[in-house]
């Protein structure tokens, strides 16, 4: 299993990102996924989910109204599209999968974990 994120970078605030998490080693369609991010000096947290199932999402209060997940299964891909960026949204963001098809947005809930990709919000 292999989770490799891409797209990260600096920003200015109220500017756009889209990340990409390309998934290989599994049946992308079969398993949650999940994308979190952790701040310097703060624990690691659940930003956007999607099941596999039915396609059901789940944001974080912080971020609603501000972000969208999609997954494109024939790419093996997974897209966290990040709008209206605020210097708080700075952290390394990381792609996960989930231990099932459908599974809580939270750590214990990822069996496989990318190894990040910063986003910085600043100007």
């Amino acid at each position: 299993v292999q989770l490799v994120e891409s797209g990260g970078g600096l920003v200015q605030p109220g500017g756009s990102l889209r990340l990409s998490c390309a998934a290989s080693g599994f049946t992308l369609n079969d398993y949650a996924i999940g994308w979190f991010r952790q701040a310097p000096g703060k624990e690691r947290e659940g930003v956007s989910c999607i099941s596999s199932s039915d396609g059901s999402t789940y944001f974080a209060d912080s971020v609603k109204g501000r972000f969208t997940i999609s997954r494109d299964n024939a790419k093996n891909t997974v897209y966290l599209q990040m709008n209206s960026l605020k210097p708080e949204d700075t952290a390394v963001y990381y792609c996960a999968r989930g231990i099932a098809g459908t599974v809580p947005c939270v750590y214990h809930g990822m069996a496989y974990w990318g190894k990040g990709t910063l986003v910085t919000v600043s100007s």
